[in-house]
């Protein structure tokens, strides 16, 4: 029913989170760990969502890339596993680190994710092991750390960028100092603040 949602994160609760689209809230719900990838509230999101409809329930379950609603949706194939069950999994694993543990063969680490037994581990890998290729594992991680550090770095510039308007520059000044920085995963708020300011008493 959706592909995803992109609105303001007014809201963060246990494995919950709200996203405010044209006005409505929408509870969508998440794996745990993924809060940790939040800024806090206020910043805009784009979630890839998964619509689940059930006699007594409707419930919207959300990710932060295509990737992750893929693994989340192959999960949900498997015989005995339910939204619960596939959060609980991609709550303790990433999907990289489900593909390799699916590709051998590991049950042990499957299991440790709540509500996950052996059996249902030794199930889990019988029913994915041959919609997953090693080459394909490989692929998604070095893409995921490639996003991540284009991730963090976004990061940073958005938080300088805060910090400059703060010290009474416009945003237009501030944004403007902030991209004639040169910019690599390994920099700091701090490095990017005294290049961006450096730059603007050159000005």
């Amino acid at each position: 029913m959706y592909s995803y949602m992109k609105g303001e994160l007014v809201e963060i609760l246990d494995e919950t989170i709200v996203l405010e689209v044209n006005n409505i809230g929408y509870n969508i719900h998440i794996p745990a760990s993924m809060i940790d990838s939040f800024h806090g509230t206020g910043q805009t999101l784009k979630i890839y969502t998964y619509f689940h409809v059930k006699e007594d329930a409707m419930k919207l379950y959300g990710f932060l890339t295509r990737d992750d609603l893929k693994i989340f949706k192959q999960l949900l194939g498997v015989n005995g596993i339910g939204p619960k069950g596939a959060l609980a999994i991609l709550t303790v694993m990433t999907p990289d680190d489900l593909r390799f543990a699916v590709l051998g063969e590991d049950a042990k680490t499957i299991a440790k994710a709540p509500g996950i037994g052996n059996k249902t581990a030794q199930r889990l890998i019988l029913e994915l092991k041959d919609k997953l290729s090693l080459e394909d594992a490989f692929e998604a991680k070095l893409m995921h750390q490639e996003e991540g550090a284009e991730m963090k770095v976004s990061g940073i510039k958005s938080e300088a960028v805060q910090a400059l308007t703060a010290l009474g520059y416009s945003s237009a000044e501030a944004l403007k100092a902030v991209n004639g920085v040169e910019l690599h995963e390994e920099i700091t708020v701090e490095e990017v603040l005294k290049s961006a300011l450096r730059q603007m008493a050159i000005l």
